[in-house]
């Protein structure tokens, strides 16, 4: 890290606050539920996408739907950490959620395909706030002890949001598929009220003009024209007539290449408040983990996509039922998330927890492999629960593990990174697995069902074809899924293979154990204060009563003086910036 860096991230306010009981869990709860909407909103559109491009007249191009969300999600996942640390958690998250809720809300009432792609990712853009904020504000208002118990909780809430999402949406499917945005914008507005009200904030009053000079606008131009230019060319190849030889796609792929190059040139060179510091890849600790990211971004993300239709198209489920059938993945997730966080504040300790975690799901791959058309639902659903316990055991503790390897200062930006690379796997998987499975169906099939190959994506009429027809379009999506679930091995194997680099120092650093430590001796000390003047005042009620009587002529700023004793620990943390 260079100086001009180093000296820029000093000056940046210090956003922790650590709340009492009562307002920690208000305002917990509140994450929560944000972040249980968003992946809602991320995970519930992929069922209702036929039924949308049939009313829309768009069944060319209905995958830009997922792509435009997908595309500004990842762009702005790297820039909501500095812009939060420049302009407050607080003001971001409630900006994220009030976006969020009207791009919902103008999805539901679309009247064409172009309408519904500009507002779908509008939606991205919030939905990649609110995943890192939540996991940021947390870290802000928790101790470190806690800390692993309360993301883990955040992870549970990502499990049950992929869970519901798709189950949710096949319902409305029912019906109409505008419901499910219309139930959508008015939840993601009940978050923003007590968000609003309790979220603490301590930044100062700013000053927009130099708050803005501090962006980093030249990392931000390269970094999204690298992003855009990488990930439509990757998750739009191979589909809607771009073959991955095509002009348009391997220009885009070259120019965003370079674009790329630019980006890290400018965050290593230029940028006093770079985006992506390269600086933290100089611990192997965090190179490690924000590798596993990367790669388990790509594995999680084909199964959540994959496995459904493999349900559909080998098993003939329909999109209800094989929604239904995730739920062993994600509630065991959800379950092993919350129980991972128990165990990481109770012992202090992530790295065994990472370990298993890897273990347990590259395990579970593997098993996954042996699936077959005769494999038996509740055989493959074991399988699915044992792989939804190893991604329990990673997402959420490899982030406390991050936070724990980087100073508090960068704790947002290590955060927006995380989460960044993760939905880059997510994108670049998406796209290798689409690859796989088109074209093992092309090998598979003959060329009188090359329609069916064509379109992989949707389940074939069985009923419209022949009998030894059926049974070899139900053989080549089974063999087509498989090799799916193989190339998903490796990288969960790679990651198990990262954590030999993991070191394990525990959640305490220095810096914030002092800081916490002067926290609480102020919050213990005015305890002590406050019960030795109730004890006096039992004593000598009528000097209370007299005492109130005086007040009465005293100077109303000394009593607002005393009003304020409680903020005593956020008004220390900036008092060098009103002494200087």
């Amino acid at each position: 890290m260079g100086r001009d860096t180093a000296a820029a991230e000093a000056g940046l306010h210090d956003q922790t606050q650590l709340l009492q009981k009562r307002e920690l869990l208000i305002v917990f709860g509140t994450m929560t539920a944000a972040l249980f909407v968003a992946f809602l909103d991320q995970n519930g559109i992929t069922v209702l996408l036929p039924s949308i491009a049939r009313d829309l007249n768009a069944q060319s191009s209905i995958t830009w739907a997922g792509t435009s969300a997908l595309v500004a999600n990842t762009i702005f996942q790297i820039l909501y950490g500095r812009l939060s640390d420049l302009f407050g958690r607080k003001n971001i998250l409630i900006s994220a959620l009030i976006l969020l809720s009207l791009s919902d809300l103008v999805c539901g009432l679309s009247v064409n395909s172009t309408m519904l792609y500009i507002f779908r990712g509008l939606a991205g853009v919030a939905g990649g706030g609110i995943t890192s904020l939540t996991m940021m504000i947390v870290s802000d208002i928790v101790t470190l002890q806690d800390r692993g118990k309360y993301q883990g909780i955040l992870g549970a809430a990502v499990g049950l949001g992929n869970a519901v999402g798709p189950v949710l949406a096949a319902s409305f499917d029912l019906v109409t598929w505008r419901g499910l945005f219309y139930l959508l914008a008015p939840l993601c507005m009940l978050t923003v009220i007590p968000s609003w009200r309790y979220l603490p904030t301590n930044m100062p009053k700013l000053n927009v003009r130099e708050t803005l000079a501090k962006i980093d606008l030249l990392g931000l131009l390269t970094g999204t024209a690298a992003v855009i230019l990488l990930l439509i060319p990757i998750s739009q190849g191979g589909h809607d007539g771009y073959a991955w030889s095509s002009p348009e796609i391997v220009a885009m792929l070259c120019v965003g290449g370079v674009c790329f190059v630019a980006f890290l040139v400018v965050e290593w060179k230029f940028a006093s408040l770079p985006m992506m510091p390269l600086a933290m890849f100089r611990s192997p600790s965090v190179s490690a983990m924000l590798a596993q990211s990367l790669l388990l971004g790509a594995s999680y993300y084909s199964y959540i996509y994959f496995v459904p239709l493999y349900l559909q198209n080998v098993k003939r489920l329909s999109p209800i039922a094989s929604a239904v059938m995730m739920l062993p993945l994600v509630v065991s997730q959800s379950i092993t998330s919350t129980l991972a966080g128990l165990y990481i504040s109770l012992y202090n300790r992530y790295g065994i927890v990472i370990w298993s975690g890897f273990f347990i799901w590259t395990l579970g791959s593997g098993l996954l492999i042996i699936s077959d058309t005769q494999t038996n639902l509740g055989l493959f659903a074991f399988y699915l629960i044992i792989i939804g316990s190893g991604t329990g055991c990673t997402f959420q503790p490899t982030l406390v593990a991050l936070q724990a390897q980087t100073p508090a200062i960068q704790r947002a930006v290590v955060t927006s990174n995380r989460n960044f690379l993760r939905s880059s796997g997510g994108a670049i998987g998406l796209a290798v697995s689409s690859a796989v499975l088109a074209n093992t169906l092309k090998s598979a099939l003959p060329a009188d069902l090359a329609d069916v190959a064509n379109s992989s994506f949707a389940a074939p009429k069985l009923s419209h074809f022949s009998t030894e027809q059926q049974r070899l379009i139900v053989h080549g999506y089974a063999l087509a899924s498989r090799n799916v679930f193989i190339w998903c091995v490796p990288l969960t194997g790679i990651c198990l293979v990262l954590c030999l680099f993991i070191r394990d120092r525990g959640l305490q650093r220095k810096e914030e154990i002092a800081q916490q430590s002067t926290q609480s001796s102020v919050e213990t000390g005015e305890e002590t204060q406050e019960k030795a003047t109730s004890r006096v005042a039992q004593v000598h009620p009528v000097q209370e009563r007299s005492t109130h009587v005086t007040d009465l002529d005293h100077d109303p700023c000394d009593e607002h003086h005393h009003g304020n004793d409680s903020d005593f620990g956020s008004i220390t943390s900036t008092m060098p910036e009103k002494a200087g």
